[in-house]
């Protein structure tokens, strides 16, 4: 993906948080609302501001309470990040501010990228966007004659059917201005829940071995052959949005669902509900009974990230090491026995790894042996070892062997490809838009006292007590309009269902669009979003979907 296809194709920070906070003169912000879901590097980017000046930029639609701390905000409208970004390159190739040593050295297709940008001048882009032609020119100023520039981003650029592709448009920006392989700058997702980039790490995707070795690649696919005993396909599987779908069509027969609710996380719950009771045999492993658990024939009890040792990988890709600290209640087991176990029961029932595989027996008994293999099998783990852990290694992938210590900061000096490739990216609107049924333009997010479906937070009755039901954020004038104040509850229709909950009065959202969160299961967004998926990741289009809003 433009060249850098390990860091983007994880997902994972180029750079670390503290670098960025002690090293960058400018940052980007676009599509993270950083304070409530990532608080601990929001802290270090307010005091990055506060302390030594650092410029901020924050590019959302929403007043969020980063915005408070911003040089600038630029409040485009949903759906518009890429012609905001091509509108950026413009006005930074019009002023000449680009760095053009690192473009010739480091960089290909420069040319096939300037032709689209061309095609984005102020005017054009203030009209699509809805940002004044000045507040374009005072940020593209900023980003690019304050180096080093930091980008940071989170889901609201990635859960559009265009997600890849705003990626893609954020790494051309930091290749025009130089950004990349340099502390302080950067191209740095904020991955949106603990440890989800060490499952990415790990393989638990469709189309790659741990490390991102594809299964396409048939040298890949050997050493792992030989390594486990096994011979293994060729074909790239199914992602989570396409496998609960598929039961309707046959292609799904049963379900291993580990840690997840997609009843709440998943778009068109209704539809979700819908497939899940059609499924010839659900598995759930899980700490709690979620929404999820009434379609499961077994449920296996997991432990919690505080009854078990292991690692978890950080967003800036630091491996950290987790310890046990209790015991877990009743039957409750590590999910890596209980895999294990299945894994062996398996194949007990039928053929067993050969003997000469170095690594095809289930026979772990520690988490420590799990690393020694993840580190026989991934270069990028190489030099990992619980051991390093212990004693007190800071390691950041790529680490390369035992006496290696790891790699802050990526793509210092050349790409993972060699050299880094421009993209020409052409805005594509959004699937489903405002018409006169269904007026309102709706987007959904977390909000700080809650997390995802709420299975754990829910129960936390300090949290409840503070933010104890789910609340729609609406305009100021869309509620006058609709004789609503902060009494009064909302119906809110789209195409896929209905739901109902207390209005928030906040001009925190501009007119014509609300905000819901999918914490509560009683009034979750997602039983209104759409099931409109990117091309390339598939994943859906969270962020913008159609809805009509009513006072109840």
């Amino acid at each position: 993906m433009a060249g850098l296809a390990t860091a983007f194709g994880s997902g994972a920070m180029t750079n670390p948080m503290n670098d960025i906070a002690d090293n960058a003169r400018a940052m980007l912000i676009i599509g993270s609302n950083t304070t409530e879901q990532h608080p601990v590097f929001g802290t270090k980017i307010r005091q990055a501001v506060l302390k030594r000046g650092a410029k901020l930029v924050v590019a959302d639609p929403r007043r969020i309470d980063i915005t408070e701390f911003a040089t600038l905000h630029l409040r485009h409208r949903p759906g518009t990040d890429i012609p905001l970004i091509n509108g950026l390159m413009y006005i930074i190739l019009q002023q000449g501010w680009e760095d053009r040593d690192f473009i010739a050295n480091r960089t290909e297709g420069f040319d096939e990228m300037k032709t689209v940008i061309n095609q984005f001048p102020p005017e054009a882009v203030a009209a699509l966007t809805g940002v004044p032609v000045e507040q374009l020119f005072q940020a593209a100023e900023i980003l690019a004659t304050n180096k080093p520039m930091a980008v940071m981003w989170a889901m609201g650029i990635t859960q559009h059917i265009v997600g890849v592709r705003n990626v893609m448009d954020l790494a051309n920006l930091q290749m025009l201005l130089g950004n990349l392989g340099v502390p302080g700058g950067g191209v740095n997702p904020l991955r949106g829940q603990n440890n989800v980039q060490g499952a990415c790490d790990m393989g638990a995707l469709p189309n790659v071995y741990p490390g991102y070795q594809s299964v396409a690649v048939g040298a890949v696919r050997q050493k792992f052959e030989i390594a486990w005993g096994a011979t293994l396909s060729e074909q790239i599987g199914m992602t989570v949005t396409e496998m609960i779908p598929g039961i309707e069509n046959g292609k799904t027969k049963a379900l291993y669902i580990l840690g997840e609710d997609p009843i709440m996380s998943d778009p068109d719950s209704r539809h979700i509900r819908h497939c899940l009771s059609m499924c010839d045999f659900v598995v759930l492993q899980e700490i709690f009974p979620s929404e999820t658990s009434q379609y499961a024939d077994v449920l296996l009890p997991g432990a919690s990230f505080a009854e078990k040792d292991g690692t978890f990988t950080n967003t800036e890709r630091r491996i950290q090491m987790v310890r046990k600290a209790v015991q877990s209640p009743g039957e409750a087991r590590d999910d890596w026995w209980i895999i294990t176990e299945l894994a062996r029961r398996i194949f007990d029932s039928g053929k067993r790894p050969i003997a000469e595989a170095p690594f095809g027996g289930w026979d772990y008994t520690n988490t420590s042996q799990i690393m020694d293999e993840i580190a026989a099998l991934t270069p990028s783990y190489a030099g990992v070892s619980h051991e390093r852990l212990e004693r007190g290694d800071q390691l950041q992938w790529p680490v390369k062997d035992r006496q290696h210590m790891g790699t802050p900061v990526l793509h210092a000096g050349q790409f993972t490809r060699g050299k880094g490739k421009f993209m020409p990216i052409e805005h594509i609107p959004p699937q489903e838009m405002p018409n006169d049924e269904y007026p309102f333009l709706l987007s959904t997010g977390r909000v700080l006292y809650h997390w995802h479906g709420g299975e754990m937070t829910r129960r936390a009755q300090g949290l409840m007590e503070v933010y104890g039901e789910a609340l729609v954020e609406i305009n100021p004038d869309d509620a006058l309009r609709l004789g609503v104040n902060g009494n009064h509850t909302i119906r809110i229709t789209s195409r896929r269902g209905s739901i109902e909950a207390e209005a928030w009065i906040t001009d925190r959202v501009p007119p014509g669009m609300v905000f819901a969160n999918f914490h509560f299961p009683e009034a979750s967004a997602n039983e209104l979003t759409i099931a409109a998926l990117d091309p390339i990741a598939k994943i859906p289009e969270y962020k913008i979907c159609a809805v009509r809003v009513e006072r109840v």
